[in-house]
């Protein structure tokens, strides 16, 4: 999947914390005979007792325990006790209306904390809390209760703050989503967090996290292509989508069998065909799906549909790493895309 570059690039890297090998390099100490990610808060051992390797099971297998520290058998953020736990108290208590001061109650610096959780998933952890408070209030929406009842089970003061919070997530404020319509609109939860699946009767056609900073753009751009027919709720084709996203998590779907409507340039519809076509376990470059569809000298053009595909997971396009194997932009985030390889790689081993 991926050659590591020269001794000298690697330990530059581990020098300067660099995140940019992130789940793609490990290094090996032998005075110790611990291995680490590169971006480890220990002291940096020289470099003749360093040994790389491009998985944690090579690590492993050369004889290498896990660092205790950067825990670099599972996802960079598993690395940071702050994060594991705040996330473990959110999944406890999801109704809970996170504030600062519950956070420096429980010991921890708020700025520290904001800073960490945008570092490893691209918003703080009070956004993360609003979303799924949110959550509460969607599905009761799509049960057809009242506003103000899926204001309150969204834990939300004010009617005006649950609209602005609807209309940043979905770009529609809530009751232009109340109408009949052919596309509904649901929320999907993931080992990865939040999606929003829009679909109907016969395929599905959007598919982003939550988060993603673009996905009321998204969703603007599909409503007007479709002449504004987006609701929420659910089709068949939904429930196929959740059913198979939990086979993938658990390393049981190497391949998804959803009937997909692609929203998109002709040039585009050959690159996210091109993605579908990327085996479970195995990366390309953006030269090489290039090269794959056809079209070698149109790189920067295919990493651009890479970047407006909104149908993540079920069209690949966290298979496309850098030309030095290096985890590039993501839109739902590196520490997503570095997760998603990860589980991936037993399919490669499988195949």
């Amino acid at each position: 999947m991926f050659d590591l570059p020269e001794p000298g690039a690697l330990y530059a890297a581990l020098s300067a914390r660099d995140p940019a090998f992130e789940g793609r390099a490990y290094v090996g100490v032998t005075t110790t005979g611990i291995f680490c990610r590169l971006t480890c808060p220990a002291r940096k051992p020289r470099p003749e007792n360093c040994r790389w390797f491009a998985s944690p099971s090579e690590a492993a297998s050369a004889g290498f325990r896990p660092c205790l520290r950067c825990h670099p058998t599972g996802p960079e953020a598993e690395g940071h006790a702050a994060i594991t736990s705040l996330i473990a108290a959110l999944k406890a208590d999801p109704d809970r209306r996170w504030s600062e001061a519950d956070l420096m109650a429980l010991g921890h610096d708020p700025s520290t904390i904001r800073r960490a959780f945008k570092r490893h998933f691209g918003e703080t952890f009070l956004d993360i809390a609003r979303a799924a408070r949110l959550r509460n209030g969607l599905k009761t929406m799509t049960k057809g209760h009242a506003m103000i009842d899926a204001q309150l089970d969204a834990g939300f003061d004010s009617a005006s703050g649950f609209r602005a919070a609807f209309t940043r997530l979905f770009g529609h404020p809530p009751h232009e989503m109340r109408q009949p319509s052919d596309l509904r609109a649901d929320w999907i939860e993931t080992p990865l967090g939040g999606m929003i699946a829009i679909a109907d009767d016969e395929a599905l056609h959007l598919l982003e996290f939550t988060d993603r900073k673009a996905l009321p753009q998204g969703l603007k751009r599909l409503s007007a292509h479709v002449g504004g027919r987006i609701g929420l709720g659910r089709t068949a084709v939904t429930d196929r989508t959740e059913a198979q996203l939990s086979e993938f998590f658990a390393g049981d779907r190497p391949l998804f069998g959803l009937d997909l409507q692609l929203h998109g340039t002709e040039f585009q519809q050959r690159v996210w065909q091109g993605l579908r076509r990327i085996p479970a376990g195995e990366t390309r470059s953006y030269a090489e799906l290039a090269h794959e569809i056809g079209q070698p000298t149109a790189t920067r053009a295919v990493a651009n549909a890479n970047a407006n595909n909104r149908i993540a997971i079920v069209i690949p396009c966290h298979r496309v790493i850098g030309a030095d194997g290096t985890l590039t932009g993501y839109a739902g985030g590196l520490w997503r895309k570095q997760r998603l390889i990860e589980i991936e790689r037993s399919y490669g081993v499988a195949a």
